[in-house]
């Protein structure tokens, strides 16, 4: 895997997915890398917070932000493992994102279902990065819970 890659940085935000993973969260896993340098990384965190606004890219937002100094991460790349929802695709978009990474598709919940038009008219897209093993930590999440319920 070559240094600073689309799946060099996936992984980075897949390692965050783990976290989520072992705290009971949904595995959703980002990360806002600026200049080759990771300058934020979050996990969905709902529950712990219970705040239904507590997903992976809201909180990555946040502490890029921070990091920064600025609401505007024009020069940063979000690297997240399942597609964003609508909700985390218009705080993407103000914060006027430069470009967005992500590994699984939300053919339910993510913001394609609405298009594209959603993200800022600069920001970049590139997606099905490491989707398979995004999408198997998912399915591993959502297995377990079923079958947790079944006992």
């Amino acid at each position: 895997m070559e240094l600073f890659s689309e799946e060099y940085f996936m992984t980075k935000a897949l390692d965050e997915a783990k976290k989520a993973f072992e705290l009971g969260e949904v595995p959703v896993g980002a990360i806002v890398v600026c200049n080759e340098y990771i300058v934020a990384k979050a996990h969905n965190s709902t529950e712990q917070l219970h705040d239904v606004t507590a997903h992976a890219e809201i909180i990555a937002i946040t502490a890029a932000a921070n990091y920064l100094q600025s609401k505007y991460l024009k020069q940063c790349t979000l690297y997240v493992t399942l597609e964003p929802c609508i909700m985390c695709a218009g705080a993407l978009k103000w914060a006027q994102i430069g470009k967005i990474v992500y590994g699984a598709v939300d053919e339910k919940n993510g913001f394609m279902t609405v298009g594209k038009s959603i993200l800022h008219p600069q920001t970049k897209l590139s997606y099905g990065v490491l989707e398979n093993d995004c999408s198997k930590l998912l399915t591993s999440f959502f297995k377990s819970k079923r079958f947790s319920s079944l006992i």
